[in-house]
């Protein structure tokens, strides 16, 4: 039975200097209460704590759990034998469905419905009226945010370690790609799966042509227009070719404060003077002294060559490796996460386009669906992170060294994104927020026949 959040009962059975052994009873809160058969185990108490952590259960094996209880200190012997009341709670979904793959042919939903949205905009007109209009805060003032500029050092230097990383696990780690399609694999040998939808698919019954995987099949390359004013006028169609593109978590990060030298852009040190909705002059900056030579906050990485990273050379530096690669890629997406609640970035609902800035660029370079009726113009939105730092998901493969994936038992395996599913085969510990979807606690059969038995 799948609970996210359950109701348990526990009575002890030993004394206080000692852990006691405890048998719980669940009871769902939208079914009758029924005991259900459980071997015992063990419950640790921290002193001064209101959760019990367990230490052994089958069922919470890669389960992230805390059980609450309802008494404040240590309890005595007499508590012990008292029943109380457990709470237990899951920071993640047992169980989570897999990403959506939209149609070519269909708009990208929006993050926040339009109707909230407008429900939205009234309140804060209602709040609004009658009071004098405030001071509009940065970035929306051309000033950066302090208190992100460092963070925005750590998403470009975790980005960067990320890639040289990859380049160094990839050699040792085997990952393939589908020759007609953007599928990817990561295992000794491409999934059986007929999902092809590349081209001459048909032809070949949906099966996929694998081939070895490079550094850009497993990070989608995302590119963005770098702005030298991020407030200024909007891209222009006759202007796509002269405007430099780099990838967009790289211009986030130079638009949060990141200081890189081929890439200039303006820094205001007074906010902007507003004469219209969307017209402003610069303040005067005549009264202030000369500005310092601007140089980098923290030292900024640099990629390595794919020809100079080295593979990792023992079993214990692979598993090393893969936990920093883990770490960097947690730690750049978490990061940009928090820039994008401050600087906006953009997204074409049609295609994949990414703009960092307060609106998209004019250039009429969108070629989905239909795209003849919009005159090439892209459909901006609100982008969310999966828009900025694509996951791309693959096929978990249960046991690298057991048997490959049976085009049968489809519906048993999980996905992960591929940068966790190359780190987990290379050695690093499964993220609590990634078991989920990829069905670690689902037991998988053994042969088809046995398949067909299960409920």
């Amino acid at each position: 039975m799948l609970v996210s959040s359950s109701v348990a009962t526990w009575t002890g059975c030993g004394s206080s200097s000692s852990y006691p052994l405890c048998t719980m009873a669940f009871f769902h809160s939208k079914s009758r209460a029924s005991s259900l058969r459980m071997e015992p185990f063990t419950v640790s108490f921290l002193p001064r704590s209101e959760f019990l952590e367990l230490s052994s259960f089958h069922s919470f094996q890669h389960s992230n759990l805390k059980l609450r209880h309802s008494f404040k200190s240590r309890p005595t012997s007499r508590m012990l034998h008292e029943p109380h009341a457990l709470v237990i709670t899951n920071e993640y979904p047992q169980n989570a469905d897999f990403p959506q793959n939209y149609s070519r042919k269909e708009k990208k939903p929006f993050p926040i419905p339009i109707v909230e949205l407008r429900r939205a905009a009234r309140e804060r007109l209602k709040k609004r009226k009658g009071q004098p209009k405030g001071r509009t805060p940065p970035p929306k003032n051309g000033l950066i945010v302090q208190c992100l500029v460092p963070l925005a050092y750590d998403v470009f230097n975790a980005r960067i370690t990320l890639i040289n990383n990859l380049k160094k696990l990839l050699k040792v780690v085997p990952v393939h790609a589908c020759g007609w399609c953007s599928e990817l694999h990561v295992g000794p040998e491409g999934h059986p799966f007929k999902s092809c939808k590349g081209k001459h698919a048909t032809l070949r019954k949906g099966l996929h042509l694998w081939t070895n995987a490079a550094i850009e099949d497993v990070l989608v390359p995302t590119e963005a227009y770098h702005l030298y004013d991020p407030l200024g006028k909007r891209i222009t169609h006759a202007e796509r070719f002269s405007i430099p593109r780099i990838p967009a978590v790289m211009e986030l990060c130079i638009q949060a404060g990141v200081y890189v030298s081929e890439y200039p852009t303006k820094r205001r040190r007074k906010p902007i003077i507003r004469i219209g909705k969307r017209e402003f002059v610069d303040a005067d900056e005549s009264d202030l002294p000369d500005p310092a030579p601007e140089v980098p906050l923290k030292p900024l990485l640099i990629e390595t060559p794919i020809s100079k990273a080295a593979a990792p050379a023992n079993e214990e530096e692979k598993i090393l490796l893969a936990e920093e690669t883990l770490q960097a890629w947690e730690r750049m997406r978490k990061g940009a996460k928090k820039l994008m609640q401050m600087y906006r970035v953009r997204v074409c609902g049609y295609c994949p386009e990414v703009h960092v800035g307060h609106s998209g660029h004019k250039a009429q370079n969108c070629g989905a669906h239909k795209h003849q009726q919009r005159n090439g113009q892209h459909g901006w939105q609100s982008a969310v992170l999966d828009d900025l730092i694509p996951p791309r998901y693959v096929w978990h493969v249960p046991d690298v060294e057991g048997p490959p994936l049976t085009r049968e038992l489809r519906n048993f395996y999980g996905q992960a994104p591929a940068v966790v599913e190359i780190c987990v085969q290379a050695g690093a510990a499964v993220p609590d927020q990634y078991k989920s979807t990829m069905r670690l606690d689902i037991g998988i059969p053994s042969s088809v026949k046995e398949a067909e038995m299960v409920v």
